[in-house]
């Protein structure tokens, strides 16, 4: 089963896709903010490892531009595939020397629309 870590610090957007991707058996891993989700990644007992993160820019604690950094920096899991959703367009441009970014989503998403760049992201990475 592919696992979809989602991070967001607003909490409807976070139910509404872990009942989306839920809805598509993947497992989901949830995190409110980038710190949260770096720890969860970084932990000593079994790290989580998903297959595709979707990624909100702009959060307190640490945003999606420094966790992507991060990660970017963790040999097993540059690869990963990492949807950026964002209501700011312009932030676009802080991401393109990054190799691990799939797509870009503007908040307010179609979740349809969404649904299918997670799978084309999981099929990409070869899950």
């Amino acid at each position: 089963m592919a696992k979809v870590m989602i991070v967001d610090d607003e909490k409807d957007v976070l139910y509404l896709l872990k009942v989306l991707m839920e809805k598509e058996n993947f497992e989901v891993i949830e995190a409110s903010n980038g710190l949260e989700a770096y720890n969860k990644l970084t932990a000593d007992n079994e790290p989580a490892r998903p297959d595709v993160i979707i990624l909100d820019i702009m959060m307190p604690e640490m945003d999606g531009y420094t966790l992507q950094a991060k990660i970017q920096e963790m040999e097993d899991l540059r690869g990963t595939p990492i949807i950026i959703l964002t209501a700011k367009g312009q932030m676009k441009d802080l991401f393109e020397l990054s190799s691990n970014i799939h797509a870009f989503v503007e908040k307010p998403f179609e979740p349809k629309n969404l649904l299918k760049i997670v799978k084309e992201a999981i099929n990409k990475n070869g899950k």
